[in-house]
């Protein structure tokens, strides 16, 4: 039986056994019939009655104590005693580490059971995953799904096994989030980090136009292009620049998958096709940016002189690159408040709350990091 229905018979019954001892209690002190033939005559029963009243009210008290204490064991349970199932989407994320690291301190420090599972980036893998914590009966799932495209399966799979789930850093449409009321989806708004890569590059002298030529040339390094924070980091840094009234001009735009060796190659590839015409590199996240860090200094190129380089998560990695002056900058995503939301939201869930339509995504802001800042996030 899951935690919560274990939990809240518990407290129907505390509850009904206070509310038979209050009944009983009053029946108790009601005196029994005599026979009228032989009753000695009436006495003044004020004082008897005053007894009676005080011991009703004790009774009540009593059934109110108990009651509350219900309600404490109940809140002392939820944190003592459930079990929780993670699914990360791969744990060789450097990101994702450092969230599913916090969210498991976090989770542990009051008092659950964690079992994290790792997805090796396959959707089939952590489909099974999910279907055994169901099997396992888990009282609530943490889920960062492997594709996005998945989430209508995830959505219905936990719905049918009537399990609170909140989903994490991947986001559902909220029309796949409504299907299920006891969802929550809590992460950041990607549009905003990719708004803040484009205002970085705003905050340079030149506004990023190094050579001077009235346009930003620049290179993009998407994370999955099936994932909507990539689809919004790429195109909201652009559109900061467009909105400013910049000209701009892509070289090139490929896939990185999040990995800084591929992000390395990509920027390798592209210096050596492309040269001084690049000005900017933008990255879908740290790792990626760390890597085209290395092949921009492996071509002889300064960052902050003649190209601008940035990403995206504040990595430690990469906010001491910021602070060395080889990053322009990059943008928290804030994995510890995130992953504190998430644990929010799911006890909110496992205390019976259900969320109406439109109110299932939970966002934590994004911080702009900058070589004045950075030190401030190490």
């Amino acid at each position: 039986m899951k935690l919560t229905k274990k939990l809240t018979a518990m407290a129907m019954a505390v509850l009904m056994a206070a509310s038979l001892m209050a009944c009983g209690g009053k029946e108790a002190s009601e005196p029994a019939a005599a026979d009228t033939e032989t009753q000695e005559p009436a006495a003044d029963t004020s004082a008897a009655e005053d007894t009676e009243d005080t011991a009703a009210d004790e009774t009540e008290d009593a059934a109110t104590d108990a009651a509350e204490d219900a309600a404490d064991q109940v809140s002392d349970e939820v944190a003592a005693g459930g079990n929780i199932g993670v699914c990360i989407y791969k744990f060789d994320d450097a990101f994702m580490t450092t969230y599913r690291n916090a969210l498991q301190e976090i989770l542990e420090g009051k008092g659950y059971t964690v079992t994290v599972m790792d997805g090796k980036n396959d959707q089939a893998e952590q489909n099974n995953q999910i279907n055994n914590f169901i099997a396992q009966e888990v009282d609530a799932l943490i889920i960062n799904p492997v594709m996005t495209s998945a989430a209508d399966q995830i959505i219905a799979t936990v719905k049918d096994a009537d399990i609170p789930t909140v989903l994490i850093n991947r986001e559902p449409t909220a029309e796949q989030m409504a299907a299920y009321d006891k969802l929550v989806y809590v992460g950041c708004d990607a549009r905003q980090s990719g708004t803040m890569q484009g205002e970085l590059i705003l905050d340079t002298p030149n506004k990023g136009d190094i050579n001077g030529d009235g346009k930003i040339s620049y290179i993009m390094i998407q994370g999955d292009p099936e994932n909507i924070d990539a689809q919004y980091r790429t195109e909201y840094s652009v559109k900061a620049l467009t909105d400013a009234g910049m000209e701009v001009e892509e070289l090139d735009l490929q896939r990185g998958d999040w990995d800084r060796n591929k992000g390395q190659e990509i920027a390798q590839n592209d210096l050596a096709k492309f040269g001084e015409e690049i000005e900017v590199i933008f990255c879908n996240n740290d790792d990626m940016a760390i890597g085209a860090l290395q092949a921009i200094q492996a071509a002889g190129r300064t960052v902050n002189e003649d190209i601008y380089l940035v990403g995206v998560d504040a990595l430690d990695a990469a906010l001491n690159e910021v602070v060395n002056g080889n990053m322009t900058g990059t943008v928290l995503n804030d994995a510890n408040g995130q992953a504190a939301g998430a644990v929010e939201a799911m006890e909110a869930l496992l205390g019976g709350k259900t969320y109406a339509e439109g109110e299932q995504s939970i966002y934590v802001d994004y911080v702009k990091v900058t070589p004045d800042n950075a030190a401030d996030f190490q």
